[in-house]
């Protein structure tokens, strides 16, 4: 046996330099506070964030918006934050709002930078200047590559950017946001789907300086959907390749589930979904597999709502199914429960769930013999009718454990949706200055147990330009959170959700009086 120990000072560098590269695993709140009483928490010293093509269409625009928060010891002069473009080799795939995804939805392999104009040109996009001041572009969205971003210093805790775009025509018509993401090497997207009517990519960004193995497995409600070709993806470094699932498999599935997972390296995964009836956005990934999942921020006035939930272990899952409300949790109307066979994805039709009041919806476990069964969910919501339908998606989000922040706020359009799955909580969500200036200003809310709160964030005081948003729990159960902007269009209700899990802006250090060793067996 060999017996390496470690000094604090050199765990507590460790941990602070891995936080910005590697996932962290979040617990639940009670969790969380046990934690802290034997570890201190410090700020993250570097932090990465990717940011997939927008779209290449004629009619499309993009806001970038990008905030970190200000935060008490944290240096306050050192650290940058910029991104930069990534290449795109598949410079031959068709908009995901076009008619195809060029010979084999997958584009070409040759590993030339495309021909795409960066929001910056060969500049940094979006650098910031100080924590607490957001900053924002606007481009036209044809031509706009992914992005690759660092934060370091002052800049990395809490660090957000937001990908806002418009398409104002076409079968990819709507509002499409989405978080920037950290790389990780495996991701979840219940909801996805492989039906004529669809429309999905999948965008593969690789922020390192070698390739990623990248493999794609789509399971359909009968199990696996049968490849019809290679499911293994190569990324090239600092790389971005858009997949159309449907050249995938010859299966059609409504509802399926994608796994991506990097076999090596790391990567960037975001899905964009285009309904040729009902509109398009991006479909974030699920929180990891759990036993008890919340989906929070169903809007009130949601025509229809479709739960689309896989059970990726070898043990069925199953599940009760709650309604949680602006004053209690219900059960829905046919739906009290939900079977989820093992790796098979199931989905429901919730109708009109929400009967004019905003929602979230908690799946837990229904008992029985045995240990719970982990499961991932999303959740397709629709606003309007007929030909002014347009869609958004909310997958399971993992509690709030410290803060969450939404970038890109307007003066009007936006709804801040929090549920208390369990014991009532106390957050404080703060605006920051605008883009344009102003004063940050805080409120503080109750969030009762097993209820939702729909509410307008505040706004900063004198500001001009987009806000953030910020969440911070400041004590109670745990809390889980989404942000809606509603941007309507001649008619049509265009808007988007976006999940809003903790930011990991800080990381936990054992104290001196823990046991600091590593054991390794020979």
């Amino acid at each position: 046996m060999n017996r390496t120990t470690l000094s604090l000072i050199g765990a507590a560098t460790a941990l602070a330099a891995v936080t910005g590269v590697a996932a962290l695993t979040g617990g639940s709140a009670d969790d969380t506070d046990s934690a802290a009483k034997a570890a201190t928490r410090l700020p993250v010293q570097r932090s990465t964030l990717l940011c997939p093509t927008p779209s290449s269409s004629e009619v499309s625009s993009t806001t970038y918006t990008a905030y970190t928060p200000k935060r008490d010891g944290v240096d306050a002069k050192d650290g940058t934050a910029e991104l930069l473009p990534a290449q795109n080799p598949a410079d031959d795939v068709a908009d995901p709002g076009g008619d195809d995804g060029g010979k084999d939805g997958k584009g070409d392999k040759g590993g030339e930078k495309g021909g795409q104009a960066s929001p910056g040109g060969d500049k940094p996009v979006l650098p910031l200047k100080e924590p607490g001041k957001p900053v924002t572009t606007d481009v036209d969205s044809e031509g706009a590559p992914a992005l690759i971003g660092t934060a370091d210093g002052r800049f990395a805790p809490g660090w957000t950017v937001q990908q806002t775009t418009t398409i104002d025509a076409g079968s990819g018509r709507g509002l499409l946001g989405t978080a920037c993401t950290a790389p990780d090497t495996d991701f979840w997207f219940p909801g996805v789907s492989t039906d004529k009517n669809r429309q999905d990519f999948v965008h593969l960004t690789n922020p390192d300086d070698a390739a990623a193995e990248v493999d794609l497995k789509l399971y359909g409600p009968s199990g696996r959907l049968k490849p019809s070709t290679d499911e293994s993806i190569t990324v090239p470094p600092r790389s971005t390749v858009p997949v159309l699932l449907s050249t995938l498999t010859d299966q059609r599935a409504a509802s399926a589930s994608l796994r991506v997972t990097a076999r090596t390296g790391r990567l960037g995964a975001a899905v964009q979904a285009v309904d040729q009836k009902a509109g398009s956005d991006w479909l974030p990934a699920s929180a990891v597999p759990s036993t008890s999942v919340a989906i929070p921020g169903i809007p009130k006035d949601a025509s229809s709502a479709r739960l689309v939930v896989f059970a990726p272990g070898a043990d069925d899952a199953d599940l009760k199914v709650r309604l949680a409300g602006p004053n209690n949790s219900i059960t829905p109307a046919g739906h009290e429960s939900l079977h989820v066979k093992s790796g098979m994805t199931t989905a429901i039709d919730l109708g009109d769930v929400t009967k004019g009041e905003p929602g979230s919806l908690l799946l837990t476990p229904e008992g029985g013999d045995g240990p719970a069964t982990p499961v991932v969910a999303g959740l397709q919501v629709t606003r309007g009718k007929g030909s002014d339908q347009e869609t958004a998606f909310i997958p399971a989000t993992g509690a709030i454990e410290r803060s969450a922040t939404a970038a890109d706020n307007r003066t009007k359009g936006s709804t801040l949706s929090l549920v208390a799955p369990g014991a009532t909580a106390k957050v404080r969500i703060t605006a920051s200055a605008g883009t344009g200036g102003g004063s940050p200003v805080s409120k503080t809310y109750e969030v009762k147990g097993g209820t939702t709160q729909a509410l307008e964030p505040p706004r900063p005081a004198s500001g001009k330009g987009p806000y953030a948003v910020t969440v911070e729990r400041l004590s109670g159960g745990p809390v889980h959170a989404s942000r809606m902007l509603a941007l309507p269009q001649g008619g049509v209700p265009m808007f988007t959700i976006q999940p809003l899990p903790d930011d990991r802006g800080m990381v936990a250090v054992p104290e001196a009086g823990q046991d600091l060793s590593l054991l390794n067996d020979d």
